[in-house]
């Protein structure tokens, strides 16, 4: 499957959004703050023909002017591996998104496991149809030259640039980029967007707690940006940030309540699927991932490898085919 790229996308002075063609794993909403000193990207595309369809689209902006700065959200691979196109960019991080970095499967790790699992196999199907249509083959991922803890503030074409880094939500190395001047805030994955003209997927958690992902929305609030563009999915409004908050406090509660009765991670997804509470969302099976992922908290436990998940969440997702 190709992908087409995306064209850009005007949310205020000098600042654009790199929306990617359609939703699903690994496709990422990107900005760029353009000023005559050069331009600011905030996150990269996943793969290498992605990234060089947001540069040309971003030369147009910028004309003479380059890319001098990346601000990355968190390091996983659809935020950060696109960065290879800007060799000589700053590229910007938290201090705990650069030990991540060493966490995350490389391109090539993960272009080996989607090839050794097979199309043949449940778990080799689920990944060549989410995954196999990005081209890692020319992909190497560039480690952050700039880390920081806390808050960092930066100018691009006369506009503050503020980054804040969080406590451990998506992963355990995510910052937000509001860009006061604009009214925008840049959440990276902290916020998976939905709304009823365009319906998005449902969220994805590696790190969490839930509490900690519900702080820092309303950390965003609390900025009073009126535009939020989430890491994935179609840009919201303040209500749309609010309701994005009541999903991930259904989810806390729920899983709460399940783990108190002595349902396993995966029963109380299941049971939360069945619920139908939002079933417009896409890849419901995600929800094995941020239930387990709660449930990782409350009982005290270590995060296990991806290959232990990843055949709970594709067998999870073939139970809700056709929905």
């Amino acid at each position: 499957m190709t992908l087409a790229p995306s064209s850009l996308r005007t949310l205020g002075d000098g600042l654009h959004l790199w929306n990617p063609p359609r939703r699903g794993w690994g496709l990422a909403n990107c900005g760029l703050l353009a000023g005559p000193e050069g331009g600011l990207w905030i996150d990269t595309p996943y793969d290498r023909p992605l990234a060089e369809a947001f540069l040309a689209a971003s030369r147009e902006v910028l004309g003479d002017g380059g890319i001098t700065r990346i601000a990355v959200t968190h390091a996983n691979g659809d935020h950060l591996w696109g960065a290879d196109v800007l060799p000589d960019a700053e590229v910007i991080a938290t201090r705990e998104a650069r030990n991540h970095i060493d966490l995350e499967p490389s391109p090539q790790q993960l272009r080996q496991l989607i090839e050794a699992a097979g199309s043949g196999s449940a778990v080799g199907g689920y990944l060549a149809e989410h995954f196999g249509h990005f081209d890692w083959s020319r992909t190497q991922v560039v480690a952050p030259s700039t880390v920081f803890e806390g808050e960092l503030e930066l100018t691009v074409g006369g506009h503050p640039v503020l980054l804040t880094s969080l406590p451990s939500a998506h992963t355990t190395g995510d910052l937000i980029v509001h860009l006061p001047d604009h009214g925008t805030v840049f959440t990276g994955d902290i916020v998976f967007g939905s709304t009823p003209e365009q319906p998005g997927d449902h969220a994805v958690h590696w790190a969490g707690p839930l509490e900690n992902i519900i702080g820092a929305c309303e950390a965003v609030l609390a900025t009073g940006a009126d535009t939020i563009v989430p890491g994935h999915g179609p840009v919201l409004g303040r209500e749309g940030l609010r309701a994005h908050i009541e999903y991930l406090g259904h989810l806390r509660d729920r899983a709460h309540t399940l783990h108190a009765r002595g349902v396993p991670a995966v029963e109380a997804a299941r049971t939360i699927a069945r619920e139908g509470r939002w079933p417009e969302l896409g890849l419901v099976e995600r929800l094995v991932v941020t239930i387990g992922t709660e449930y990782r908290h409350l009982d005290g436990t270590d995060p296990g490898p991806l290959a232990e998940v990843l055949p709970e969440m594709v067998a999870f997702a073939a139970e809700h085919a056709g929905g």
